[in-house]
């Protein structure tokens, strides 16, 4: 097995040890400590605890590799073999909320590529995988986006956080719904990206997000036979970066959402 092969295989296993964890908390919320880290911005024992369990189980099995998560932060880069970035629980207000719309998400980079993306969904037992260059799946089955040709053939996600204004937002859905689509949005920003690549959302747009939300979802849709924008431009994997992702044939219509 290769070496991207062999992280793929220990990633796909460690994924969904993580879920378990995870699934575990969220059927015990009434005991969880919840703090807030800022506006809309929650993060639990849940949240650091997987992480946690993430970083060990990559750590031990690749040390030479590095490590960028929400939650612990960003190990030295410096002579890594790759990155391995990390979102514990991409929906965390979903999550404490008791809705089912939250998922783990692991991607690693290595000289300025996404390698692999694996997203697991421990509540639909769904796990969405791709390495670079070869097709993405859910649970081991191939996955192709939409076919549809414009907005009205389909549903739209609209991501938003506090690093963007309300009126960037309510800009993107005016011209949406101008088109003759229609919004959607779940709390999880990673798993709507990965419905875009298996063909249940049209397409997905975000004016920021971080790497840790991202990575693991576009290498999914990119496997997928869909498009995203250049992430890693610009340093995204420290400093985020708008997010573009959709069918290839709808792709212009969807960035230009952002316009």
């Amino acid at each position: 097995m290769d070496e991207i092969g062999a992280r793929f295989a220990t990633a796909s296993t460690v994924i969904r040890e993580a879920g378990a964890l995870a699934l575990d908390y969220f059927k015990k919320l009434d005991q969880l400590t919840i703090k807030s880290k800022g506006l809309q911005d929650m993060a639990s024992e849940a949240d650091l605890n997987t992480e946690l369990l993430i970083k060990r189980r990559l750590g031990e099995a690749f040390p030479t590799d590095a490590f960028l998560g929400e939650e612990t932060g960003a190990a030295d880069f410096t002579g890594a073999s790759g990155i391995w970035v990390v979102d514990p629980i991409d929906g965390t207000q979903p999550f404490i909320s008791g809705i089912r719309t939250w998922c783990i998400s692991i991607a690693y980079v290595r000289d300025g590529e996404i390698e692999m993306g694996l997203v697991y969904d421990p509540c639909a037992d769904e796990l969405f995988a791709a390495r670079r260059g070869e097709p993405a799946t859910m649970n081991d089955r191939p996955i192709r986006p939409h076919p549809g040709a414009d907005f009205t053939a389909g549903i739209t996600s609209v991501g938003y956080s506090n690093r963007i204004t309300p009126a960037s937002v309510i800009s993107v859905m005016t011209r949406l719904l101008n088109a003759g689509g229609m919004f959607h949005r779940s709390g999880s920003g990673t798993l709507s990206i990965c419905y875009v690549a298996c063909g249940r959302l049209l397409g997905y747009v975000e004016g920021h997000m971080n790497s840790w939300d991202a990575l693991a979802a576009i290498a999914v849709v990119r496997g997928a036979g869909g498009r995203t924008n250049d992430f890693l431009a610009d340093d995204g994997l420290t400093r985020g970066n708008p997010i573009i992702a959709a069918p290839a044939q709808l792709y212009d219509q969807v960035a230009a959402l952002l316009d």
